[in-house]
């Protein structure tokens, strides 16, 4: 995995000044006017020689379900379409155009340096996918979750993490971190609601209500390091990272105020941390 990840290292950003410019690249079409197959979004030439200089998003598949989150397909293919143009748009990174579903359990899986697990509030590991996970991120590997709100969706995605990490715990990452500044110079933590919970017009409104009832107005950034001090896992509570990605194309002040703003430049330093370190 360490030869992937240094293969493309040289990631850097284009003048954020250019960032309107190419967000307004693409058109403000409706969704049923979108091509069916990428959502809209276009191709782009990779070099075939070199498939391993190509960052890949790899979205985990699970099996569980419950009562708490809508599964691992939550926003796809759209959001992860969506990302991996705006990576290759804003970045120097050369991105692979087709982004990947994967298993846990997959031995493919250590190809890829970067996961994302969306709204895990009721996933559950079997065991296998357990040591596979620990194996994969002391070995250098990154996992990203998203997209789960409230006391006891996070309560359930503590304890996976214990049964995987049983000797570490989660701590808050302060604003302060490296992974909040190192493309974008982020002043706050980002918090981003789905499309459907924002209240048109009131930017000032970005949190989605729990199912629990308990307070979700505060996103929570923790993470889990290695013995050096890297994070590798990341986790985004009480925001939908996934949703502002997602949303091109559906309404042009949602993605303004959350998905230009937050969602993006989020996502971005991310995937920057998790391939620089």
């Amino acid at each position: 995995m360490s030869t992937t990840r240094y293969m493309i290292l040289s990631l850097g950003l284009i003048s954020i000044a250019m960032t309107g410019i190419v967000f307004a690249q693409r058109g403000w079409s409706r969704r049923d006017e979108l091509d069916a197959g990428r959502n809209g979004v276009p191709e782009w030439e990779v070099n075939k020689n070199f498939p391993g200089d190509l960052f890949t998003f790899v979205r985990i598949k699970y099996d569980s379900y419950g009562r708490y989150g809508g599964g691992w397909a939550t926003d796809y293919p759209a959001s992860d379409l969506n990302f991996s143009l705006r990576l290759q748009q804003l970045t120097t990174l050369k991105v692979n155009p087709e982004p990947l579903v994967l298993e846990l359990t997959e031995d493919r899986l250590f190809d890829y340096p970067f996961i994302y697990i969306i709204e895990p509030g009721s996933l559950y590991f079997s065991d296998e996918e357990v040591a596979a996970l620990r194996r994969y991120c002391l070995n250098g590997g990154f996992l990203m979750v998203d997209d789960f709100w409230g006391d006891s969706e996070y309560e359930n995605m503590r304890l996976q993490l214990l049964r995987v990490f049983p000797d570490r715990a989660p701590f808050d990452v302060p604003l302060s971190h490296e992974i909040f500044h190192c493309v974008y110079d982020l002043k706050e933590q980002p918090q981003v609601p789905s499309m459907h919970s924002a209240q048109r017009g009131d930017a000032s409104i970005t949190w989605e209500y729990s199912r629990d009832g308990s307070d979700t107005s505060v996103p929570h950034y923790r993470a889990i390091t290695d013995d050096e001090d890297r994070i590798m896992v990341f986790i985004c509570h009480n925001t939908d990272l996934g949703d502002g990605w997602e949303r091109e194309g559906e309404d042009r002040w949602y993605f303004d105020e959350f998905s230009v703003k937050k969602a993006y430049p989020m996502g971005i330093n991310i995937v920057t941390y998790a391939m620089t370190h």
